[in-house]
């Protein structure tokens, strides 16, 4: 057949991808090694189905080149049976016997080429190399389609005050330079996901994945695995093998958010990640390069973790080479009002309502108000007022108790009645306990009730009103027999199910 000594430049190897050759001759191994490993693969070689298999089972290459005919199994069989271990990896047949039902026999089977013997090298290479990009780009689409279902809103930053421009200033600078780790601070709420997510964007690495995490999400044997991935056969359920985010976010930015809370095990395999930029599966054997800046974010004092014996003194040191501080709310009371708007803007859009905004009054109260939950505290007040709105424009009465003035919490149960009656009223200046007095059941049973009425049943929503979980809300829709599916007796609506939007 023929070779070409060195293959189009187009066609070359990125990553040092893993490709195995199977077939029975060893001549064509030899040629297709040869060829392959000048490329910039890395090659394994297999004669048969029994070592093609135990090579996929052993470690996982990202491409198979599989002749159609071996001595103890047929190729199609193979196929199938990398299929079903790696449904992943593409898989181009070889055979000597060309024809047009074993073309159709094969892409049925889930090969991605077809190719006959004798072939030129340089085209082998090239379908070899479109494999991989294809399969790449499966993979950063399932990414990205992952990345938008944990997307929060609105990724823009807001920037009218000087402590959050100064704060813009500094990350233009960073995400322009070559730092590979960036440690962003500040109170729970300020918003350092969005930022995290601004600072890939405007760096060169806007290309390729934003993956992120957060690490108390998931107890520490699977954000390990969730982190780093997993090889087939690792642990119980590891059925298949599994890329990690920071296999994912090759090219591109790892977010790692609460990165104050991980376990002390963890600390140890990130630490070994970002001096060798080098991690290994778990099960796996085989040390994986990647290019990635990684983004950590805590609301925790670092160096009083690490005083405490909480927090890996190196580590910390390792992240705290570019800190960036983001101010809470309190310190940027110039960006309250674009950060409003913005908020109502998405809002009508989620919810479909024209709502214009808040009146000169509610303003007033919001820019007097802390806002101690910073913007995420502002955000979920917003979503709330226009989610509950029937008026083109909102006052003080839309805002949640705690940030009006003069306000205060209910201290005590009213009965049903007066329950319902304080609920409805446009801006009660306080809440006041009967005089014929109440149990707190009847009062608890009323709001649930009236959530669920005004969020149509829908449970995760209804939750949010209540400053309850998903979990919470579920008990006391049980508790006081308002149906499985959230709609309590007399609701007007359509039954809605949980959207998984609920808080946590």
């Amino acid at each position: 057949m023929p070779t070409s000594p060195k293959s189009d430049s187009s066609t070359a190897a990125r990553r040092g991808e893993r490709v195995l050759v199977v077939d029975d001759e060893k001549m064509i191994r030899w040629t297709l090694t040869r060829a392959l490993t000048e490329a910039g693969y890395a090659v394994e070689e297999a004669a048969s189905a029994a070592e093609a298999l135990a090579a996929v089972e052993r470690e996982t290459p990202d491409l198979v080149l599989l002749d159609f005919k071996l001595p103890d199994r047929s190729g199609v069989e193979v196929l199938r049976e990398v299929r079903r271990l790696t449904p992943e990896v593409p898989v181009i047949l070889i055979t000597a016997f060309s024809s047009v039902e074993g073309a159709v026999s094969a892409m049925r089977e889930g090969a991605y080429d077809y190719r006959s013997k004798p072939f030129e090298i340089d085209d082998l290479l090239l379908a070899v190399r479109r494999a991989l990009e294809a399969s790449e780009l499966r993979e950063e689409v399932r990414a990205l389609r992952e990345e938008t279902r944990r997307a929060a809103v609105v990724p823009e930053l807001v920037a009218e005050s000087p402590a959050m421009k100064e704060v813009v200033r500094l990350l233009r600078r960073v995400a322009q330079s070559e730092a590979s780790t960036i440690l962003l601070l500040g109170e729970s709420g300020v918003g350092k996901g969005v930022v995290a997510r601004a600072l890939h964007d405007m760096s060169r690495r806007s290309a390729g994945s934003f993956m992120n995490i957060t690490c108390t999400a998931l107890p520490e044997t699977l954000l390990e695995s969730e982190l780093f991935g997993h090889e087939r056969g690792a642990f119980t359920d590891a059925r298949q093998q599994k890329r990690g985010l920071v296999e994912l976010a090759q090219g591109g930015t790892l977010f790692l958010d609460e990165i104050g809370d991980l376990s002390p095990g963890l600390q140890g395999k990130l630490l070994r990640f970002l001096e060798a930029k080098a991690f290994r599966r778990v099960g796996g054997t085989r040390d994986i390069t990647v290019s990635v800046r990684v983004v950590a974010a805590t609301n925790r004092d670092l160096q009083k973790e690490v005083a405490e014996g909480r927090f890996r003194e190196d580590l910390f040191y390792r992240l705290n080479v570019i800190p960036i501080r983001i101010p809470p709310l309190r310190e940027r009371r110039e960006d309250l009002s674009a950060l409003v708007d913005r908020f109502v803007t998405h809002f009508n859009r989620e919810f479909r309502k024209q709502v214009h905004g808040f009146d000169a009054q509610a303003r007033s109260v919001m820019a007097a108000y802390a806002w101690p939950g910073n913007v995420r505290q502002l955000r979920n007040a917003i979503e709330r007022a226009v989610l509950l709105s029937d008026r083109e424009w909102l006052d003080v009465s839309d805002l949640p108790l705690e940030t009006r003035s003069g306000a205060a919490p209910v201290s005590a149960a009213a009965p049903v009645g007066a329950a319902a009656q304080a609920l409805r009223a446009p801006e009660p200046a306080r809440y006041e306990l009967p005089t014929v007095g109440v149990t707190f059941d009847e009062l608890e049973r009323e709001y649930v009730r009236q959530a669920l009425e005004r969020t149509r049943g829908n449970r995760s929503r209804a939750a949010r009103l209540l400053g309850m979980n998903r979990d919470q809300i579920r008990y006391r829709i049980e508790k006081f027999g308002f149906e499985k599916i959230g709609i309590p007796e007399g609701a007007v609506g359509e039954p809605g199910d949980d959207d998984g939007e609920g808080e946590k």
